[in-house]
């Protein structure tokens, strides 16, 4: 009987997110994944994500053009700062244990591995920033889920995916 409920479980989550409901999953705040995820969070706090609305003037903050960068999520969901969510989506779906446990479920009801691509939405030509963008450098400066940065092995901490390969 239990097969029988997870299959039936999978298939009403797999209905759900082929509806369009799951790409417009809310947020739930980095909060909520610091529980399963604390070296994850910790590494997001020393981060300039964390930061990234505070960085703004008060000028800044009233500006579209900044704030897509700085606070992507503010008008739809109220976040000022680049979060857990910003990159990997709005948990609301894939962040229960049971969901995080089956990395397949988690992707599929809305849990996204950031690729270059996505980070290039805003580390781009076009950012005030003086610095040229290098992807893997950038990478290993928010390094969150690596066994180097963690001190355990890869799964120990949670059984998150690994980040998208550059393509």
């Amino acid at each position: 009987m239990r097969a029988r409920g997870s299959w039936l479980l999978s298939l009403a989550l797999a209905a759900l997110f082929l509806s369009g409901a799951a790409l417009a999953a809310d947020f739930l705040g980095p909060e909520s994944c610091k529980g399963c995820h604390p070296a994850a969070y910790d590494a997001w706090m020393q981060s300039k994500h964390a930061r990234a609305g505070d960085s703004l003037s008060e000028a800044q903050r009233k500006d579209a053009r900044c704030l897509s960068c700085h606070a992507p999520e503010q008008a739809s969901q109220g976040v000022s700062h680049v979060t857990c969510e910003t990159c990997h989506g709005g948990g609301q779906y894939y962040s229960p244990g049971y969901v995080m446990k089956d990395a397949e479920l988690a992707r599929l009801v809305g849990l996204v591995d950031p690729s270059e691509k996505a980070c290039r939405n805003c580390h781009d030509a076009s950012s005030p920033s003086l610095k040229p963008f290098n992807f893997v450098e950038s990478l290993k400066a928010i390094d969150h889920w690596s066994a180097a940065r963690t001190g355990k092995s890869a799964r120990a901490e949670s059984p998150s995916p690994e980040p998208a390969k550059k393509k």
